[in-house]
């Protein structure tokens, strides 16, 4: 089959012609008909967040067609099944995992694409344990950005902000992970939605998603019309999905009593922000996040097929996975400021 890989040792990434693998015990064959392009795999693939094991295939937001099922799979998944696969994996040897606890609380969780092969690929094996049914409504292209461009900030929200309807919140980042996160706080009845982002397209679409006020974050001015917005109370949640420092201290001040600032963002950087006195005081938390469960993703696709959540306009283009390279640059570059670009291995 063909795949994109990544090797750590040369820093080089190109297609391949590899064996198509073989499930085990447990496992799942997936023939791969979409799976998205994030710029965790652009980082990955660039060297700042180099993977675990030195040769890897990348891609992480997977949707398929089972083409082979392992011995001790349950029934229910059957070749020819519809899935969408969650990129994370119990590590299987960690305290929670001895117990039992499953993948949502493993101490060590291993993400599909860095620390086993992933799904830019014509096919990838997973633990049936991943997989999500698909109804055949739903086009596989959407199904697949639901395994992170949405998990991740639904969990954020929903889980690690605890966001509640009628609490204010400011979304910083307005990409494939943002856009989807003003649409997540709509429905979860947050007011006010404050989406913040240096591109004026980009602050045009969170308004036609939901956002209340969409600001100009290089403004000056923007902490002073947040804490407008909000009566002078600051915001219960901040939320960033950009990984720079200046952007993290931006989400921190703008904070009110007990708010939470959530770090989606994946950077090396330390973490500096220059306020830590206020946080103690107004008893504030600063929280990292990473993605999103199986629970998450279930749900996801429930709230799709029953046209409570509408993706179909985040997938900004589609394209055979020969043409890789020309999507990780048309993201990296935010040419046509996409949500989500995807490939199709198939094609």
């Amino acid at each position: 089959m063909m795949a994109a890989r990544y090797h750590a040792d040369t820093r080089t990434f190109a297609l391949e012609q590899v064996a198509i693998p073989e499930p085990g015990r447990g496992e799942v064959l997936v023939r791969v008909e979409a799976c998205g392009i994030c710029m965790s795999d652009v980082h990955l693939i660039e060297g700042l967040l180099p993977p675990p094991i030195p040769d890897v295939t990348p891609g992480h937001e997977a949707a398929g067609i089972i083409a082979a099922v392992g011995a001790a799979v349950p029934d229910r998944w059957k070749e020819g099944g519809r899935v969408a696969l969650t990129p994370g994996r119990a590590c299987g040897r960690c305290a929670n995992c001895v117990r039992g606890r499953g993948a949502d609380v493993c101490l060590d969780v291993q993400v599909m694409g860095a620390y086993y092969d992933g799904a830019w690929a014509q096919y990838v094996v997973v633990g049936y344990e991943q997989l999500v049914a698909v109804p055949d409504h739903i086009p596989l292209e959407q199904a697949a950005i639901l395994a992170d461009a949405v998990t991740t900030p639904y969990a954020a929200l929903v889980d690690t902000a605890a966001l509640r309807t009628g609490q204010s919140i400011g979304i910083w980042g307005l990409g494939g992970l943002g856009t989807h996160a003003v649409q997540i706080a709509r429905l979860a009845g947050a007011a006010p939605i404050i989406a913040l982002d240096p591109s004026e397209p980009a602050r045009d679409r969170a308004l036609r998603l939901g956002a209340d006020v969409a600001l100009d974050p290089s403004d000056p001015g923007h902490l002073d019309e947040i804490r407008r917005l909000t009566k002078g109370s600051g915001l219960d949640a901040a939320v960033e999905f950009v990984g720079f420092n200046a952007v993290r201290a931006q989400a921190a001040a703008a904070l009110g009593q007990a708010g939470k600032a959530v770090l989606v963002g994946l950077t090396p950087e330390p973490i500096n922000l220059p306020d830590p006195l206020t946080i103690q005081l107004r008893m504030q938390e600063i929280r990292g996040h990473l993605g999103g469960g199986l629970r998450h993703l279930e749900q996801l696709v429930s709230l799709v097929e029953l046209e409570r959540l509408d993706v179909s306009a985040s997938v900004t283009a589609t394209m055979p996975l020969t043409e890789i390279d020309k999507g990780i640059a048309q993201l990296n570059g935010r040419v046509g400021n996409p949500v989500r670009l995807v490939v199709l291995p198939q094609a």
